[in-house]
């Protein structure tokens, strides 16, 4: 089983992702684990993304999408995969598929958790109080989800052209939520092979610094 979460902050996509993954025993990608590990290790990637964390600066496609074929290579070995993080643009998902096809790993299906502006605005300030988050204020939060809004729209219908999109009520309990989004996975055929390329995309430049 090959899984892409989407979703805005605060509607579940890393309670739901590991539960997946469980499920299914597969590996759950974490994009933003994936970039503090190779920071942590002090790789090449990671001290090229270290300089743009520390620069305040967002990391490039390039060096994401570099993370993005290791963690498909890794994840082909175990069967499958539950990736959150990417795609977070029209670009990154058109790069991220070319990859995937490459490697004869993309995604079955596009988990879609849907929730309630309002309803977010409630979990992440309540979040951001639990864990002292004093930066995560209404306004910033409304900030986030209008930025996710936007960029979400184009991708969300983009895997639903491709026939993958699993959309879900995420205002509900976390379990009710899981149950559901099982039931339909179960429902799915397993991937047979690698997809055609219909957003062909030049990668020549992804070998820079992707050892």
């Amino acid at each position: 089983m090959r899984i892409v979460m989407i979703g805005p902050p605060g509607a579940g996509k890393g309670t739901q992702g590991a539960l997946i993954a469980e499920h299914f025993d597969i590996p759950r990608i974490v994009m933003g684990d994936l970039l503090r590990d190779h920071v942590a290790r002090h790789t090449n990637l990671g001290r090229v993304v270290d300089g743009y964390l520390g620069r305040g600066e967002l990391v490039p496609d390039d060096v994401m999408l570099c993370i993005v074929r290791q963690a498909l290579i890794a994840a082909r070995a175990a069967g499958g995969y539950v990736f959150d993080g990417v795609p977070r643009t029209m670009a990154q998902a058109r790069a991220a598929y070319t990859i995937a096809a490459e490697l004869g790993m993309t995604a079955n299906a596009a988990v879609h958790l849907r929730a309630d502006d309002r309803e977010l605005m409630g979990r992440l300030l309540g979040r951001a109080a639990l864990e002292h988050r004093a930066d995560d204020t209404e306004a910033v939060i409304r900030h986030r989800l209008e930025l996710y809004q936007k960029a979400a729209q184009p991708i969300i219908a983009w895997f639903a052209q491709r026939g993958i999109l699993v959309s879900v009520d995420a205002m509900r309990q976390a379990g009710e939520v899981g149950r559901e989004i099982l039931a339909a996975l179960e429902l799915l055929p397993e991937p047979t092979g690698p997809a055609s390329v219909r957003h062909p995309v030049d990668l020549s430049g992804l070998g820079t610094g992707c050892a």
